[in-house]
């Protein structure tokens, strides 16, 4: 018999680990712009920004990261 695995033993799973580069992001952000979901798209942004990093972001954009 095999041994059961509980969902809460899972590891969470986190997308910004797989956005490793600018093309990844730029994928992702393009697949979640298709669902023509304005919420989903603004969570995709956040989670874009955590995946390459808010400092840099803020940096970037001149913005300060609070504001972000």
């Amino acid at each position: 018999m095999s041994e059961k695995i509980r969902i809460a033993d899972l590891p969470e799973f986190d997308i910004t680990e797989h956005l490793e580069d600018d093309q990844a992001i730029a994928e992702y952000l393009t697949i979640v712009l298709e669902e023509n979901d304005p919420a989903a798209f603004a969570q995709a942004l956040g989670t874009a920004a955590r995946a390459r990093g808010m400092t840099e972001i803020a940096k970037a954009s001149g913005i300060a990261r609070e504001a972000l």
